[in-house]
């Protein structure tokens, strides 16, 4: 018995034993896990669930020559509620929850008072630390919750946390949509925004922020963390009267003809400036879009437009002259297999090259370039080589279409590559390219590169000018530059493109009627052939200040040739840019039509002024803007037209035109030192309009 005892005994001392062992090892882990490691595993638990985390810079703006924004970061918040904050007691939490529903459904009133009231309670119950108010919250809106009961007191008090999300928005919606362009995570960056994301972007911030239920991320403590620096602002050179002008021009002749999509875009001679440029695209339910930016990245076979650098080719090397003649037969000639046609039924027999050119006689100019360089094609291409029409224009833009213009070791040369080449197949251009081409013949054979972007600026601090960029000084001699020009002249005067004469100024260009390629079925399928129309040129024809080109593609309503299709809009484009800048009015005829003019001529000046005036002389006016503050005016024989004066305040305004005492008051009111000599009205201003204003500059003014 007593044996047995002592086994019971021995198996509860071994139990208690083992158990004591056992606590003794937990009090040694609690003590290890408090006090020998605790450090370490805080500093884990930290980590995982509080971090810096980045905070998003306000995207910078981007504007137009005026300052009119063409994008922008409009900021959007979303408001959170800390049911749960230390300081905000149930006493008070009870005493005003009940007003703060109340107001919560009148600013948001898709949840009633009572649905308001039961979330707030339930949030309040289950401790949430990061409750969801409202989404893309409205600034006018934060303004008015921060009043409410309980959010007035606040994040630590009150509960209340706004978060800042900024949403990009184009004010002018579609306008140069493509140009503008985008950058969004998991696609190509398009158009400026992407061109210039790094300006734009600024720098990252970082805020101290705890994961909390959900695996969303709460802000935590007041002061901690680095504020974001704000992006800096881009100024383009758009001018967004030219390309609302530009745009719904394309857009009505697109809808008129039915056509799959075209693109135009404005260019200023001297500096590459783009002034406008649109490209539209054809939905299935008959209206249009911007999808791809046709004016950098197609890049098709021009069609007759190439063939200014063809004969520019042959005029350099000494081979032709304006009078040569060339013998257009009856219309139709062969090279080999290739029957090459003149769209004149008939043809047009012999006739200069002049006339070949200004005709567009396919016969004519294949012929011409046929016989000079068929026995030394290589030479041929070499001269396109040097007029920079083999090289990409380097634009900052991305997707910039590739040109093609085939060398005589290319796989695909033959021995009608010469006669096609000449008037524009078995060559690849984009819109931009020929372009730049036809600029530089309209700048005196200096070509420049297209210029998008003037400055960049941060805060309103000069961070970055972007001046004109030569590509080449001189593409060629200035007698073929002579030439070159006397001919697009003649296409406006007496050739292809008559329908664009007018009286006012001269316009000089080339047509361009091409048949579209497909790379399955040829230039036919189905019998069916669809076609590009182009004009390119520039004006006035005797002091160049724009150029301009439109290409608008498989019009379908069997009208394709450039001077109807795409003639109108160059039309349209330069009549609005020719009326509102005085600048390329000749001053001579300017004054001759004075003097036959029964209205009295006025400068350029205040628009009240003016409105007055014409008012008590019962004058009759017309105007495209209500009430502008600077106006210029152009009299003709029955009304004065009216048009907005820009006056930009970071930019040498335009003051020709205008009395001395206007000049003054605008000038010296952006911090100018004026000096003027002679009498009347504004004639030339030293200083070149546009440039940025520096305080104190001179500028020296010649009145007449």
């Amino acid at each position: 018995m007593k044996g047995q005892k002592q086994k019971i005994f021995l198996r509860v001392y071994v139990v208690y034993g083992m158990v004591f062992l056992f606590a003794m090892a937990i009090v040694f882990q609690t003590v290890k896990l408090q006090y020998i490691e605790g450090d370490m595993w805080r500093a884990k638990e930290e980590s995982l669930t509080r971090n810096f985390r980045e905070i998003e810079a306000i995207r910078g703006n981007i504007y137009a020559t005026d300052e009119s924004l063409l994008a922008t970061s409009i900021p959007k918040y979303e408001v959170r509620f800390d049911a749960n904050t230390d300081a905000l007691t149930d006493k008070y939490f009870n005493e005003n929850v009940d007003s703060l529903a109340i107001q919560l459904s009148k600013i948001f009133p898709k949840k009633s008072k009572s649905e308001y009231l039961t979330e707030l309670k339930m949030a309040r119950a289950n401790g949430k630390r990061y409750h969801l108010i409202r989404r893309n919250v409205k600034f006018t809106e934060l303004k008015l919750l921060k009043e409410f009961p309980i959010f007035r007191e606040g994040k630590f008090k009150g509960g209340f946390i706004a978060v800042q999300q900024n949403k990009r928005v184009r004010p002018f919606k579609k306008l140069a949509a493509r140009t503008i362009g985008y950058e969004r995570e998991g696609s190509k960056p398009v158009g400026l925004e992407g061109a210039y994301s790094k300006e734009l972007s600024g720098v990252k911030g970082e805020m101290w922020m705890q994961k909390i239920a959900g695996g969303v991320w709460m802000p935590i403590g007041e002061n901690s963390g680095r504020e974001p620096e704000d992006g800096s602002d881009i100024y383009t050179t758009i001018d967004v009267n030219i390309q609302d002008v530009a745009q719904h021009a394309l857009e009505n002749q697109l809808i008129e003809h039915q056509a799959d999509h075209g693109c135009v875009v404005l260019m200023e001679v001297s500096t590459g400036d783009i002034k406008a440029i649109a490209n539209l695209k054809r939905n299935k339910d008959g209206s249009y879009y911007e999808s791809y930016n046709y004016v950098v990245g197609e890049s098709t076979e021009p069609g007759s437009t190439f063939k200014l650098a063809s004969l520019m080719a042959a005029f350099e090397d000494g081979h032709l002259g304006l009078d040569d003649m060339v013998d257009t037969e009856n219309g139709i000639t062969k090279f080999y297999d290739l029957t090459m046609r003149d769209s004149h039924i008939g043809g047009y027999g012999k006739i200069s090259i002049k006339e070949s050119f200004v005709k567009s006689s396919n016969v004519g100019i294949s012929k011409a370039i046929n016989r000079v360089y068929a026995s030394r094609p290589q030479e041929f291409v070499d001269r396109l080589y040097k007029m920079e029409l083999n090289k990409k224009l380097g634009i900052e833009i991305a997707g910039e279409g590739s040109p093609l213009i085939k060398s005589t070791d290319d796989e695909y040369w033959s021995g009608v590559s010469i006669p096609m080449m000449s008037i524009g197949y078995e060559v690849q251009m984009t819109p931009l390219q020929i372009l730049t081409f036809y600029n530089a013949i309209a700048n005196n054979g200096k070509m420049v590169k297209p210029r998008f972007v003037k400055e960049v600026r941060q805060s309103g601090k000069l961070i970055k000018r972007y001046d004109t960029e030569v590509i080449n000084n001189s593409i060629c001699s200035k007698k073929t530059i002579k030439m070159a020009k006397e001919m697009l002249e003649g296409v406006v005067e007496e050739g292809t493109a008559k329908n664009l004469k007018n009286s006012r100024y001269k316009i000089a260009g080339k047509t361009g009627t091409a048949q579209i390629a497909n790379a399955k079925y040829g230039y036919k399928y189905d019998s069916k052939v669809s076609h590009q129309a182009s004009f390119v040129g520039y004006f006035p024809a005797d002091n160049p200040k724009y150029t301009c080109i439109v290409v608008v593609n498989a019009p379908s309503k069997n009208v394709y040739y450039g001077n109807l299709v795409a003639g109108p809009i160059f039309k349209e484009v330069a009549d609005k840019v020719y009326a509102s800048s005085i600048q390329i009015h000749d001053e001579l005829s300017r004054k001759e039509h004075l003097a036959v003019s029964r209205i009295p001529y006025a400068k350029d000046g205040f628009y009240n002024d003016l409105s007055k005036i014409y008012s008590t002389l019962d004058i009759k006016t017309s105007q495209e803007e209500v009430s502008p503050i600077w106006a210029k005016v152009v009299t003709g024989d029955k009304e004065v037209k009216i048009y907005k004066k820009k006056i930009a305040p970071i930019y040498v305004p335009d003051v020709t035109g205008m009395s001395i005492k206007d000049a003054l008051y605008i000038l010296e009111n952006q911090g100018m030192n004026v000096r003027f000599t002679g009498s009347g009205m504004v004639k030339k201003q030293s200083v070149e309009p546009g440039k940025t204003i520096i305080k104190g500059e001179k500028i020296i003014l010649e009145l007449v």
